[in-house]
């Protein structure tokens, strides 16, 4: 009987034992951190490992976005996966994505480091709106991905994968916001709205919420009050307690101090008493460190590992692998198909509302994901508009998705500033801007200038943008470029046939443009030129002497195709440029003899002409790039070939005056050199990028060209000019040097070999972009 008793009171222990762990109910609470929240997913993936149930989610900033994807059903090695990409380093950095450029109303790449977007509105109140933060990407990467979960969910958090919730701050009554229904991407991108990272963007009811680190960075409260676990995991990467002030390193943690001021401290016993508290080590870390995503992930592992046998314990209830799985699997086949039947503007007038719709195509009846994503990219890439946010929502009536756009800010004034400074006579100034009007079409009035010793140059233009399948601008613009090579040639040395040079053009065109997709436009050009050359014959000259002066004025009709997907507008290191040209040239040669003519006579002459031309640069990467281009390793190639039907000048250097060059290298257009210029030439280069420490980079390229059938100066007179019968021998240029992106431009000090006999061996430094305009005939 005693056994009997002793078996039934064992028995109940077990059953209620029993009970109580497969009743036990865990959540888990994810803090912000920035950068040092990618610990969270080293975490979820040990405690999906070891089959530790997930039955609730509290995140706040970057733990909203991690605990945010894995209630929309994304396991923890899918969302190491993203995190590791390198595309997720240009999300966090405001960078846009490579691919995803679209130039088609940029203008040719400026020498601008200082872009500021100005607002006038019909009251003449000014409103000036810098563009420091660029989120485009990182708001459509978040909307699009999350958008399935929030269609299956019927946008209510407790019907995700997992019950979710996301804590923000409303910053103006100083009130925490717990989000719990609605759009899934805006909770999420609202919970991580942080000063000088990530912007806050406006809600549809019109408030504006921001990072809920400022109110609640460790939410245990809300996941009590919100869901009553029965356990709660917590896993701290907030604050961080330093044992003593760490003046050893504090500069480097100036970059971060946003974060500790704006982050309250969390409450390590606030999970409980029989809770779990992770805090991963990452005191060498900071809130901005997301090139470190490797090590950060492994430090969440780690730490998630050393209290697992605690974890063990207190949760006996497992989560049997296969059914999450099928659980995760059958949640992600529930999705909507990915058809957009709806695009919708909201913050702008009618007109501008049926511009911005018009930048969307759609193939048939729907909107496919790629019309939507160009569409999108191809308006957040018109600087008319400002603070552009999507939002993706999915409609049962409508069996399909709508994209919401909103635009409520537009800049209808911008400024540019560049200052290029240069160890040569080279230093210049440069300065623009531009007036936009919207109505039915986009219009822009744009100025810009350039003053400087070697290059002065002025340009306008007056576009008309009309949207569409294929969009497509008129333009008409006149260029005044002004080159002057005396004293240009610094440590290369120089003599007065390549110093005592003045090149002078003035072009008025008319621009009409189409771009079929990202990153590439065709273009169509017809104007009028005239050019004036003053040069020297002979390689010296007196105070007495007269330049001779070469007018050649006419008119011009091209067509080129551009593709421009460059991370960099110099010294790029991923990407890919291309170029493809044909040019047709007639207009009248006036030759004035100086005293360095030797004898020529004056003459006037017509000269008519067709220019093919090719050009080819691309990146292949060999590593990594982290987020501050600290680990570049990288080959570059690059194709550049001209075959033209140019005749003969009055004169050998006014013949080469006008012949298409080589310009290899950023400084090559402020050098005269006799063996890079012809009508016809082919060239091929090589240039290996490494990064040498973080934010350096090592650069060495390479380049050989050949002439074909070059200038040759007549041995009886060599002023005249004569065409050789051959193709030259390859020409070899080389250069290497080291190379610094700062915020006003990159910096650089290079060592370089031009084959050139006038212009051998030199060393060239700059801070600031060495960019120019085309000139007339290019």
């Amino acid at each position: 009987m005693r056994n009997c008793t002793c078996a039934v009171v064992f028995l109940c222990a077990w059953l209620l034992a029993t009970f109580t762990a497969q009743a036990q109910k865990v959540g888990l609470v994810l803090s912000g951190g920035g950068a040092k929240g990618l610990a969270h997913v080293g975490v979820l993936k040990v405690l999906e490992k070891n089959r530790i149930p997930i039955d609730y989610i509290v995140g706040t900033s970057m733990g909203a976005i991690v605990g945010g994807m894995y209630a929309a059903g994304y396991s923890p090695r899918e969302i190491e996966e993203i995190v590791m990409r390198p595309e997720f380093q240009d999300w966090v950095a405001n960078r846009p994505l490579e691919g995803k450029v679209f130039n088609f109303y940029d203008a040719d790449p400026s020498p601008a480091a200082l872009h500021l977007g100005l607002s006038i509105d019909s009251a003449f109140r000014t409103r000036v709106t810098p563009r420091i933060i660029n989120d485009a990407t990182l708001n459509y990467k978040l909307a699009t991905m999350l958008a399935p979960a929030g269609a299956i969910a019927d946008y209510n958090f407790d019907n995700l994968f997992v019950p979710y919730r996301a804590v923000a701050s409303e910053v103006f009554t100083r009130q925490r916001v717990v989000q719990r229904s609605g759009s899934l991407s805006d909770a999420v991108r609202n919970s991580m709205a942080f000063p000088l990272a990530f912007r806050p963007i406006r809600q549809e009811d019109g408030r504006y919420l921001f990072d809920g680190a400022v109110v609640d960075n460790f939410p245990t409260g809300v996941i009590k009050q919100e869901f009553k676990p029965d356990i709660i995991i917590g896993v701290n990467v907030g604050d961080v307690a330093y044992r003593k002030y760490p003046k050893e390193k504090d500069d480097q943690l100036l970059t971060s101090t946003l974060v500790f001021l704006g982050s309250n401290a969390a409450d390590t016993l606030s999970v409980g008493p029989n809770g779990i508290f992770i805090q991963p080590d990452l005191t060498d870390y900071t809130a901005a460190d997301f090139g470190r995503v490797k090590r950060l992930v492994a430090l969440g592992e780690k730490a998630a590992e050393e209290k697992l046998q605690l974890t063990l314990q207190r949760i006996q209830r497992r989560e049997d692998t296969l059914a999450l799985q099928q659980r995760r699997l059958a949640f992600q086949q529930r999705a909507p198909r990915p058809d957009f039947t709806r695009i919708s503007v909201q913050g702008l007038p009618r007109q501008q509302q049926d511009f911005v719709r018009r930048f969307f195509q759609r193939s048939g009846s729907t909107y496919t994901p790629s019309d939507v994503e160009e569409g999108y990219f191809r308006l957040v890439s018109n600087d008319f508009f400002t603070n552009v946010y999507p939002r993706v929502r999915y409609s049962a009536a409508d069996k399909g998705y709508g994209l919401s756009i909103d635009a409520r800010q537009a800049n209808n004034l911008t400024a540019d500033l560049g200052v290029l400074l240069s160890s040569r006579s080279m230093s210049n100034v440069y300065i623009g801007g531009a007036y936009r009007y919207l109505s039915r079409y986009l219009y822009t009035a744009r100025a810009n200038a350039t003053i400087g010793r070697f290059y002065n140059a002025v340009q306008g233009s007056f576009r008309v943008s009309v949207p569409g399948q294929v969009p497509l601008y008129f333009e008409p613009i006149i260029t005044f470029n002004n080159l002057n090579y005396q004293d240009t040639g610094g440590l290369l040395g120089q003599n007065a046939e390549t110093s005592q040079l003045v090149q002078r053009d003035l072009k008025t065109a008319l621009n009409i443009g189409i771009s079929p997709n990202y990153r590439s436009r065709y273009i169509l050009d017809i104007g009028a030129f005239t050019n004036r050359d003053r040069f020297a014959n002979t390689r010296e000259v007196s105070s007495t002497d007269e330049l001779d002066l070469n007018r050649f004025q006419g008119v011009t009709a091209g067509i080129r195709f551009e593709r421009n997907s460059l991370n960099s507008r110099q010294y790029a290191t991923k990407g890919r440029r291309a170029e493809f040209a044909l040019r047709g040239v007639t207009g009248q040669e006036k030759y004035e003899a100086g005293t360095t003519s030797n004898g020529v006579p004056d003459r006037t002459n017509n000269q008519r002409w067709l220019r093919l031309s090719v050009f080819s640069e691309q990146y292949f990467s060999l590593g990594k790039v982290d987020s501050v281009g600290a680990k570049a390793h990288a080959w570059g190639v690059l194709l550049d070939a001209v075959a033209s039907t140019q005749g003969p000048f009055a004169t050998y250097r006014s013949s080469l005056t006008t012949s298409a060059a080589f310009l290899p290298l950023p400084d090559s257009r402020t050098l005269f050199l006799d063996n890079y210029r012809g009508t016809a030439y082919a060239g091929i280069g090589l240039r290996y990028i490494k990064g040498v420490f973080r934010g350096v980079e090592w650069r060495t390229e390479a380049f050989t060209h050949v002439l074909v059938r070059p200038w040759q100066q007549v041995p009886e007179n060599p002023v005249l000019v004569r065409r050789a019968k051959t193709i030259s021998r390859p020409y070899l240029t080389v250069m290497t040097g080291l190379v610094y992106q700062t915020p006003v431009g990159p910096l650089s000090v290079q060592a370089i070999h031009y084959d050139d006999r006038n212009h051998r061996f030199g060393v060239f430094a700059h801070i600031g972009y060495v960019l120019f305009r085309d000139r007339s005939l290019e």
